[in-house]
């Protein structure tokens, strides 16, 4: 394992091009019932999916009891645990999964999609543990078919970096965007710029934003590493987070009606807010109001609370994920607000292997600590909240499981009994509407 690596994934150079039906099927909530595909060698891009009667089928059964979302997890396909992005149908009401489609890729780590619902967008993690630094990563797009909940392949191109870790869209829907952890020819992270076409495919970088610079934290902070870029609620300005530097770097957001990439982002008159040295700025929210935003830094497992205004991130509390007296590693990761916006919830791996729980403050957007529960597994690194606030969902991702919490959505806790699915090397998770 690279010590500046993001995220410990073993990297997987063959590719998958075969595909195959696959029917709906309910998932069984067992512990150790796996549904763990093992991976095929040499091929490029494949998917399978269920077929539309079965899916229908699927969908009017899930429909009598609660909402029902589509749920797309991206996970890491080293050692032949994972496929790339599964699809599953879930019951907010009962809670019901059926799984009904899957896309072979290779480490889809993070996932994004489009705001029409129509296309999907995984990074492409690589070179990952052990692989060549000289290897870049890439960006695949698929086409999303809500009905069927089948995945497509449209195309892939280069992240212009390595170890891609996170993606977003423009606010205009015009460009997406990856953070790249690192670049190995150009040492220090950096972020890429896609134009989206309107079929959804992506097209190569038309503009790649390089950092320099370090951190105290050796092995970690040696060089510039890009965690996550993050557009404005205003649509105005972008933030990168940096934790190589310890810097949230903010860029105006100017669209471009060429596509040509020229002059979409430059710096702001402040350039940067600076985060207290050795805390490795990783993943940023915004709240609905637009008025505060919400920071998990890595390596001291804190939340960093924000004012926002035009630009300008004012820094106002910080709250640590640390348990009193803890003494074992931590490493802050993923962090969401509730769907109401009452509660802040946010991941630390290490040796914690919890899921920390604050009461957002409506007046002044600070927070205060609630509850901390154990993910029942080992390295949680993204986790969702369904949009009806029922259920959290949180993987795993050395131990192959995710854990599906019923949540109380008036006190924000969740239950101690969750539902378990046993699944290869879980990362990334979206919700999406079927309708």
């Amino acid at each position: 394992m690279h010590p500046s690596h993001p995220c410990g994934a073993n990297s997987l150079v063959s590719t998958l091009q075969d595909a195959r039906p696959m029917r709906t099927r309910p998932v069984a909530w067992a512990k150790g019932v796996a549904l763990m595909l093992s991976l095929a060698a040499a091929q490029a891009f494949a998917q399978t999916a269920a077929t539309p009667a079965a899916a229908s089928d699927a969908a009017a059964r899930s429909a009598a009891s609660g909402e029902v979302y589509d749920l797309l997890i991206g996970t890491y396909t080293g050692g032949g645990k994972s496929e790339g992005i599964y699809v599953y149908r879930f019951d907010t009401g009962n809670g019901e999964l059926s799984r009904i489609a899957s896309a072979q890729t290779v480490n889809p780590s993070y996932l994004v999609v489009s705001r029409d619902r129509n296309y999907v967008y995984a990074v492409n993690e690589l070179p990952g543990d052990n692989g060549p630094a000289t290897q870049r990563g890439g960006v695949s797009a698929f086409r999303f078919d809500r009905a069927s909940g089948q995945l497509s392949f449209l195309n892939r191109v280069s992240s212009d970096g390595n170890d891609p870790c996170y993606l977003a869209i423009s606010p205009d829907g015009k460009y997406l965007l990856t953070a790249n952890y690192s670049v190995a020819s150009n040492p220090g992270g950096s972020f890429a710029v896609f134009p989206l076409s309107a079929d959804g495919h992506v097209g190569n970088s038309v503009l790649t934003v390089h950092h320099e610079g370090g951190g105290p934290v050796k092995g970690r902070q040696d060089n510039s590493h890009v965690h996550s870029t993050v557009f404005s609620p205003d649509g105005k300005y972008l933030f990168a987070q940096d934790l190589g530097v310890d810097k949230v770097f903010a860029y105006r957001y100017t669209p471009d009606p060429s596509a040509s990439g020229r002059g979409l982002f430059g710096p702001t008159e402040a350039r940067y807010t600076l985060i207290k040295p050795g805390s490795g700025p990783r993943h940023l929210i915004f709240d609905a109001s637009g008025k505060h935003a919400y920071l998990t830094t890595e390596l001291n497992a804190s939340v960093l609370v924000f004012d926002y205004h035009d630009g300008k991130l004012t820094p106002v509390q910080t709250v640590s994920m640390i348990a009193p007296g803890f003494r074992g590693k931590i490493g802050g990761g993923a962090i969401h607000l509730s769907p109401d916006g009452r509660f802040v919830y946010a991941t630390n791996r290490g040796d914690a292997n919890e899921l920390v729980q604050y009461s957002v403050d409506p007046s002044n957007g600070h927070l205060k600590y609630v509850k901390r529960y154990p993910t029942l597994g080992k390295t949680p690194r993204e986790f969702a909240i369904d949009p009806t606030g029922r259920w959290l969902i949180v993987g795993n991702q050395e131990s192959d499981s995710a854990y599906f919490f019923r949540r109380d959505p008036q006190t924000g806790e969740l239950a101690a009994d969750p539902k378990q699915l046993s699944i290869g090397s879980p990362v990334d998770f979206k919700f999406v509407s079927p309708s």
